[in-house]
C-alpha cells in the first residue's frame, strides 16, 4: 500500500503497456520472483492504455482495473504507439503527473531524446535475459515504491 496525501492507503499498481504477450508474462513473473507487493495490470497498445486511464470501455471498474502508481510503456506497439501515448498522457492535466518509464528494445538516440522531451521519467532498455529481468523488476519496485514519493 501507498499512503496518499490524505493519509489514506491506496493500492500499488503498475500498468504495463506492451503488445508482446511473452514480454508481459515474463515481466509479471519477474515481479513475482521479487515478491513485489504490487498489482500488475496490462494493456496491449496505446489506445487501450488511454481507455484504461480514462476509465472507458471495459476499463470502467476501478476495483478490477486499479489506477496505476507507475506505467511501464513500450514504444513500438500497434494502433497508438508509446510515443503517441506518452504525449497524450503528458498533455492531459489529470494524467500528466503519472510516472512513466519507457521499457523498450530501442537504443536509438532520437527515441531517447524524444521521450525525455515529451516528459518521460526514465528510459530503460528491456533486459535480454530472465536473470537481468528479475534484477530489473526488483530495482523498479524498490526505487518507485520504497525510495521515491509518488503522487497520490
Amino acid at each position: 500500500m501507498i499512503i496518499n496525501g490524505n493519509g489514506q492507503q491506496s493500492r500499488k499498481c503498475i500498468l504495463i503497456a506492451d503488445d508482446d504477450a511473452d514480454d508481459r508474462e515474463l515481466i509479471k513473473v519477474a515481479f513475482e520472483e521479487n515478491a513485489a507487493e504490487v498489482e500488475i495490470s496490462f494493456v496491449e497498445n496505446g489506445e487501450e492504455l488511454m481507455q484504461y486511464l480514462h476509465r472507458q470501455g471495459k476499463y470502467k471498474e476501478e476495483a478490477q482495473y486499479p489506477s496505476p502508481s507507475l506505467i511501464l510503456l513500450d514504444l513500438n506497439m500497434p494502433k497508438k504507439d508509446g510515443r503517441e501515448a506518452l504525449r497524450a498522457i503528458k498533455e492531459d492535466a489529470t494524467l500528466k503527473s503519472l510516472p512513466i518509464v519507457i521499457l523498450t528494445t530501442s537504443t536509438a538516440t532520437k527515441d531517447i531524446a524524444k521521450c525525455y522531451e515529451l516528459g518521460v521519467n526514465s528510459y530503460m532498455i528491456k533486459p535480454t535475459n530472465f536473470a537481468d529481468l528479475i534484477q530489473f523488476a526488483g530495482m523498479i519496485y524498490s526505487y518507485w515504491f520504497n525510495t521515491v514519493q509518488l503522487p497520490s
